[in-house]
């Protein structure tokens, strides 16, 4: 059997990557059949990337799970996460919602770029 190995990363890595897995798995579903998600989308001028945007999340939201497996996959989530809180932040500030509803991508952005660089440091 294959279990975690937890201890190639440090406390706040391993802590970081979870945050982020549960909260994108949690947007993702979120994104998938909340009826905001899909007022949010309509908004955005996206209303047909909704549910791709979900499936990404959740992937990703997985695929950091499984970083601790395999750190490659890691990788991959946390850029792939962050190119998509990148691209979000950039349609916030496009359809001009102000820096408080851009924030949170911003965040999430930042944070998955910590991830990604740390992760990078312990190859």
């Amino acid at each position: 059997m294959v279990y975690p190995n937890f201890s190639e990363f440090s406390t706040s890595l391993t802590l970081l990557l979870l945050f982020s897995a549960i909260s994108f798995f949690g947007f993702g579903i979120s994104c998938l059949i909340t009826p905001y998600m899909v007022h949010e989308f309509e908004r955005y001028g996206l209303p047909k990337y909704r549910v791709l945007n979900g499936y990404l999340q959740i992937a990703g939201a997985l695929a950091l799970l499984a970083g601790f497996y395999e750190k490659s996959f890691a990788i991959l989530a946390s850029a792939g996460l962050a190119i998509l809180m990148l691209l979000g932040f950039g349609i916030r500030i496009k359809i001009r919602d102000g820096i408080m509803k851009a924030l949170p991508a911003l965040c999430y952005l930042v944070l998955n770029t910590i991830i990604l660089i740390s992760l990078l440091k312990t190859r």
